[in-house]
């Protein structure tokens, strides 16, 4: 039988950050770039307030993996953000650029020579509509096209064995972006796994996904000692109520949008049934803003 777990943004904010527990982030990461990664340690997390005012709708952990890589894992949750679409989406991927960017010169030792900056992988997990598309899993890397030629810069043979990279794409940064609410829970591999997990806080009994079997052991919320029990609750019901807002914010805004489009019907000459079926609104609300117009 499944069970419902600790959500992934929690864990990451308090569970995931030891290394007792780097088997589940380990078995993530292996999932997801197809290759077997292993966490050194954790070099920075954000957000990891422990106080009612915390910024719940993003959770960011940077980690370096034995190949001497950067890795970001950030969470921007739904809870918060989902109803200002058009704002979040720029400045998710400002925030994106900014992360890697941040991390590239953190961990660059000034005067050192630019061949030991690190790779840094962004992995980005988002609970809200992001962009136009139909998938959600998505993968982004640098690659130089010729203008003319239309064919892809590579490395020469000596920068190869010097950079010991095999392509350009390997020197820059990496991105991946999961959107985890367009995922239709039919996992039909095991990264699916993983985004069936990220999505339901729930690991079916017969997924194989590397991890998973230690998150459903980890992250079961019956083992937490209860002064994390009630962190979590308490967390989660901040969730609730911040959704409540963005839902309060939303239905407020969408309220007097129809107003102000019956008002101006109304100014054009509209009747009040064509108003209606305008804008969903009622003949006895249309005509109270007829009335208020025409005082």
């Amino acid at each position: 039988m499944s069970k419902k777990l600790i959500s992934f943004d929690w864990a990451i904010k308090r569970l995931l950050r030891h290394k007792a527990n780097f088997v589940v982030l380990e078995g993530f990461l292996s999932e997801l770039l197809f290759d077997n990664i292993k966490i050194e340690h954790i070099l920075e997390s954000e957000s990891n307030q422990d106080y009612d005012d915390d910024k719940f709708n993003r959770v960011d952990i940077l980690t370096k993996n034995s190949k001497n890589e950067l890795i970001i894992i950030e969470i921007q949750s739904t809870y918060e953000i989902d109803y200002f679409a058009s704002p979040v989406r720029y400045r998710s991927g400002h925030r994106m650029a900014y992360g890697t960017s941040k991390a590239i010169s953190e961990n660059h030792t000034l005067g050192d020579k630019y061949l030991n900056i690190k790779k840094v992988i962004s992995i980005n997990i988002v609970y809200f509509d992001l962009g136009q598309d139909e998938d959600y899993i998505y993968n982004g890397k640098t690659i130089f096209r010729g203008l003319h030629q239309n064919d892809i810069l590579g490395l020469s043979e000596k920068q190869r064995q010097t950079f010991i990279k095999q392509e350009i794409a390997d020197i820059f940064p990496e991105y991946y972006l999961l959107k985890v609410n367009q995922f239709n829970d039919i996992a039909k591999d095991t990264l699916d796994e993983w985004v069936y997990f990220l999505k339901n806080s729930e690991v079916k009994d017969d997924f194989k996904a590397k991890g998973l079997k230690e998150a459903n052991e980890v992250l079961d919320i019956m083992r937490l000692p209860k002064e994390d029990q009630y962190g979590y609750n308490r967390y989660m019901d901040s969730l609730s109520l911040k959704a409540s807002e963005a839902f309060s914010l939303k239905s407020e805004a969408e309220f007097k949008l129809k107003d102000d489009i019956a008002k101006k019907g109304i100014i054009e000459g509209l009747t009040n049934e064509l108003i209606s079926k305008l804008t969903g609104l009622t003949i006895e609300k249309i005509q109270e803003l007829r009335d208020e117009t025409d005082n």
